[in-house]
């Protein structure tokens, strides 16, 4: 069914299921955007991604508008981002990244996780060649652009692949090209509903379902974890 069906399939099995999980890490992405520039959308492009993923999971605007005067607070938290890498449950590869304020906690975190299911956290940059780190760009297919036109234009900033299915188009970019993408839909006046860097695995492999349920269970814990932003799989 083509790249595109399997990216959003994948994206549905790994979305928070509840609000109660997915708010506070969208508020802790804005939080950690706020401050890595100046606090206004319009002269941030990474705070301005962020706002934008967090409206395509309904996340109510009175919560983005206290998610950044909290990062601009006196109190503000100091929020540094953290990658892990392991190896889980039957050789399962994961890479997680993390948004902390302690990182003396989510070390400890990670790494309880991980024993506790039978992995095991290795060296940083162990796996970081067996993924690919993309720039993910989803919105509606445009009405004043046909694919092919729409390819010419966005090849310069940076473009991979482009496809489109049921009316959704997906563009794929080196995650270096993350802000030439968005400007050029910017100035193509191409409203995005999601974008994003996603890391996809270069040689996905095959779990049975009885492994993928042990499997699982690390990534429950995982992604249960407040500190947690993103955990990728080489699951196929």
């Amino acid at each position: 069914m083509g790249r595109a069906f399997e990216y959003r399939k994948a994206a549905k099995m790994k979305r928070w299921g509840n609000m109660s999980r997915v708010f506070p890490k969208l508020a802790r992405a804005i939080e950690v955007a706020a401050k890595s520039g100046v606090p206004d959308p319009e002269m941030n492009s990474a705070l301005r991604t962020a706002i934008l993923n967090a409206k395509a999971e309904n996340m109510p605007k009175t919560n983005i508008d206290a998610a950044i005067k909290r990062a601009t607070g006196k109190d503000a938290a100091n929020f540094s981002e953290v990658n892990f890498e392991g190896k889980g449950p039957h050789g399962v590869l994961i890479f997680v990244e993390t948004a902390t304020d302690n990182n003396t906690r989510t070390v400890a975190n990670i790494k309880m996780y991980f024993n506790k299911t039978g992995g095991q956290v290795v060296p940083t940059g162990s796996l970081e060649f067996f993924f690919d780190r993309k720039a993910i760009f989803e919105f509606p297919k445009p009405a004043n652009f046909d694919l092919e036109e729409l390819e010419m234009e966005l090849i310069d900033a940076g473009l991979e692949e482009l496809e489109e299915e049921d009316g959704i188009c997906l563009a794929y970019a080196d995650y270096t090209d993350f802000g030439n993408m968005n400007n050029k839909f910017e100035e193509l006046k191409i409203e995005l509903t999601k974008a994003e860097l996603k890391r996809i695995p270069n040689n996905p492999q095959e779990f049975s379902e009885a492994q993928q349920e042990d499997i699982g269970k690390l990534i429950e814990k995982l992604e249960d974890d407040d500190d947690v932003q993103a955990v990728y799989t080489n699951i196929a």
